[in-house]
């Protein structure tokens, strides 16, 4: 069992996951969001090789369109 904060949030998975299956996980697929683990930024292209370890902290934002 591995522990993350997820936007400030504990969460608990059964172990390591990819960037990629966290996403699927929130229900963000397809949608425009930028991810930050542990104050770096992941690019989109590195979401399905970055796994999300023990103790790792992730910032998830969604772009909200509007004028």
């Amino acid at each position: 069992m591995i522990q993350v904060t997820v936007n400030g949030a504990a969460q608990r998975f059964d172990q390591p996951l990819a960037v990629s299956d966290l996403i699927l996980q929130m229900a963000l697929a397809g949608k425009k969001i930028a991810v930050e683990k542990n104050g770096e930024i992941v690019p989109k292209s590195a979401h399905g090789s970055t796994l999300v370890l023990d103790g790792d902290r992730l910032e998830i934002v969604a772009a909200v369109g509007g004028g």
